[in-house]
């Protein structure tokens, strides 16, 4: 049986995380076995957030005057306690992904950013792109044509190395005598004129 003060110490860890934590979700671990409650835990852990397992006149007490009272007022049965103080996403997809194999691991409800969720919006949230994904993704995008232009930017270090000029410089070098040609031939004919008139007279 826990004492007074250290019923006091669970509900105040409680409320501090619940004012703390970005979304909140009430779910169960009870029943699951200790080995994949473990790994529960700590699976949500890793995506910054923490599992909270305790009685339910404790929830109630530690989400008084909080955002949260309401949903924890009246629990009936084994709950749980997920807080994501980072990434809710990553903390909602970890929780769907143990109950698809533990039945007693379903959403119950939740809260984002003091919103209230339904169980729907709860496995909506649990199906998009955890903001890991999202940074994966978006690197990948910008990655390809850095790629790109890092190869022809090392093509043309090899090539300034090797004492070989790079393609435009050579093709500007091919079209500078062409344009100094045009105004020589653009003289002759002054020249020949004269000529003519010279042989005239």
């Amino acid at each position: 049986m826990m004492k007074r003060a250290e019923k006091e110490a669970v509900i105040a860890n409680i409320k501090t995380d619940i004012e703390a934590a970005k979304a909140i979700f009430l779910t169960n671990l009870i029943g699951v076995e200790a080995n994949d409650a473990v790994a529960i835990r700590k699976g949500v852990r890793d995506a910054q957030g923490k599992m909270v397992v305790t009685r339910n006149t404790l929830f109630r007490k530690a989400a008084e005057g909080t955002t949260v009272e309401k949903m924890l007022a009246d629990l009936k049965g084994p709950h749980a306690l997920a807080f994501a103080f980072e990434d809710a996403a990553a903390v909602a997809k970890c929780l769907k992904e143990a109950g698809e194999d533990h039945e007693v691991v379903d959403f119950k409800g939740g809260f984002l950013n003091g919103e209230e969720l339904t169980k729907a919006q709860v496995i909506e949230l649990a199906s998009l792109p955890s903001r890991d994904e999202m940074l994966g993704t978006l690197l990948a995008t910008f990655n390809a044509p850095i790629s790109a232009l890092a190869r022809v930017l090392f093509a043309i270090q090899e090539q300034k190395e090797s004492g070989a000029e790079p393609a435009p410089a050579e093709a500007a070098a091919e079209e500078a005598p062409a344009a100094e040609a045009a105004p020589a031939e653009a003289e002759v004919a002054p020249v020949a004129e004269e000529e003519k008139k010279d042989g005239e007279e």
